[in-house]
């Protein structure tokens, strides 16, 4: 999906120096992809720096091919593995080539390992946001205040020692970042926005250590991707998953953009598993469009069916795939379609245990339902570089209404990943009528807006409530919301008790079914924002 540079060969080395040339610059920046679920996002700040970067893959490059490609500056991000316990793949002599290092979490405790310093699993591990205090003075923090939120994913830590510049602490985390010779590192990860100053960080080292001085002025997205879509979609058919959401409307817009003679979109709504405003939205705003059609593809039964039996979130998520699968491939064969066109995001990629081609390891959070299918026809997903608030800005430039924009994401395998157990239709009616309160509560209370994301599971439990003066038995139902900007990290939205009070005896009163409510409070890390 993404270029991926594995070894220094004539022909990368000349497809770099072509990349040089037109970005006028002598100047590389290589991004080594250790596994971590934020590494696009370096990778995007690091673009949006307008510098050159290109990802590589640490278990195929060497210290000889990094020789010859004399990049600027090096990045390691963070990964699941440990630098002790569960070396990752690295050629740890690239830190001997005296080349400006910077070691995010996993990659700080590489190259601290690489030369000496223990690094232990902690007795106490950091999850989440915590307070960052700067204890010396260098490049890498400057224009950085004494005291700022950080956001940390790490089991292991970096014991102090003499070799180390110790340049600041967390609670849990005595060598929260350090330094050693050209070599740089922080435990956090200065790539999500939950970081602050996070950017400041990577413009330090990309500019103040590393030296870079040219900017690439960055293209126009929407734009870029309307050019690329014309040169496949001009004079034929393409079916576009078309759910309603952001994602998918924008991709609808770019096609609508990239049209020429002879080209028909029809966007296929799935009917089933869905929330309860989706088809209306479709039909609103995309009914009466002129430029596609819609179809509304009713597969109720045919989810019931397959997911008949399954109980945990990942025989569902696998179910439902196949149905998903199923009604495309059948819709785009009696449009006789040429394309079939999704809104898959970046972050459904990287959760599924994709991404950048690398031979680190990398955690599969949860397969999305949209990642992998591998249909009849290619596919068109204009969003895969992007995660959702870049789709949304994406969005803007090519006209799609700002409604259709600030819906809150939904997830692709719906109400299933909403209700915990086996599916059953009194739990999809029940699942439905929840959201509904839920999201039109939100609106009332003018919180919708200022929350990313917001949901209602019914759970597993029962538990024993009183209605109508007697004995009765109801589902717990779990609301939560996060506050986010991309999705790959997330925190508990903090909502007022009365707006909570209000749901739950809206909830309660106004579904039989439902016999309490509760409301999550953790954030991602370590949970993820859907229930599953």
């Amino acid at each position: 999906m993404l270029q991926t540079f594995k070894q220094a060969t004539n022909e990368a080395l000349a497809e770099i120096d072509e990349e040089k040339r037109i970005r006028k610059t002598d100047e590389l920046f290589l991004l080594f992809s250790m596994g971590s679920q934020f590494d696009h996002l370096i990778k995007q700040k690091l673009d949006a720096l307008g510098v050159y970067c290109l990802v590589a893959d640490p278990a195929a490059v060497k210290a000889g091919d990094v020789k010859k490609l004399k990049p600027t500056g090096i990045i390691l991000s963070g990964g699941p593995a440990s630098a002790h316990a569960e070396p990752p793949p690295f050629d740890r002599e690239i830190f001997d080539l005296g080349i400006p290092t910077l070691g995010i979490c996993l990659g700080f405790q590489t190259w601290a390992y690489h030369i000496g310093v223990s690094v232990t699993a902690a007795e106490k591990r950091e999850f989440g946001s915590h307070e960052f205090s700067l204890s010396h003075n260098s490049p890498l923090f400057e224009n950085w205040p004494k005291l700022s939120r950080v956001l940390e994913s790490h089991g292991d830590r970096i014991e102090p020692d003499e070799k180390l510049t110790i340049l600041g602490t967390t609670e849990n985390a005595p060598t929260a970042a350090g330094q050693f010779k050209h070599l740089y590192g922080v435990q956090f990860h200065p790539e999500v926005t939950e970081t602050e100053h996070g950017e400041k960080l990577l413009e330090n080292f990309v500019f103040k250590i590393c030296g870079a001085k040219d900017r690439f002025p960055a293209e126009e997205m929407a734009a870029k991707k309307v050019a690329e879509l014309k040169t496949k979609i001009a004079g034929k058919k393409v079916l576009l998953a078309l759910s309603g959401g952001t994602d998918s409307s924008t991709v609808a817009y770019l096609l609508k953009a990239a049209m020429g003679p002879g080209t028909e979109i029809l966007g296929v709504y799935i009917k089933g598993i869905d929330r309860p405003d989706d088809e209306a939205f479709v039909l609103e705003y995309f009914g009466k469009a002129g430029w596609l059609k819609v179809k509304i593809a009713d597969a109720t039964e045919k989810f019931l069916s397959a997911l008949a039996g399954k109980t945990s979130m990942k025989e569902k998520r696998l179910s439902m795939r196949g149905i998903y699968k199923e009604v495309l491939e059948n819709e785009a064969k009696n449009f006789g379609a040429d394309f079939i066109a999704q809104g898959t995001l970046y972050t459904d990629i990287s959760e599924s245990g994709g991404g950048y081609d690398s031979g680190a390891r990398k955690a599969q959070i949860k397969i999305h339902h949209n990642v992998g299918l591998e249909f009849s026809l290619p596919e068109l997903e204009p969003l895969a570089d992007s995660v959702k608030d870049t789709g949304r800005n994406i969005g803007r430039a090519a006209g799609v209404p700002e409604k259709l924009l600030v819906r809150h994401p939904f997830p692709g395998p719906g109400l299933i990943v909403r209700i915990e157990g086996q599916i059953s239709k009194e739990k999809l009616v029940v699942a439905r009528k929840a959201d509904q309160i839920y999201i039109e509560e939100l609106r009332n209370w003018a919180l919708y807006e200022n929350v990313w994301q917001a949901g209602a599971v019914v759970t597993n439990s029962v538990t024993t409530c009183t209605k109508g003066d007697d004995a009765a038995e109801g589902y717990v139902v779990a609301l939560w919301a996060v506050w986010s900007v991309n999705g790959f990290t997330a925190r508990s939205a903090e909502l007022p008790y009365d707006f909570l009070n209000h749901v739950s005896r809206r909830l309660t009163n106004e579904i039989r079914e439902v016999g309490a409510v509760v409301y999550r409070i953790s954030d991602k890390p370590p949970a993820t924002i859907e229930w599953g």
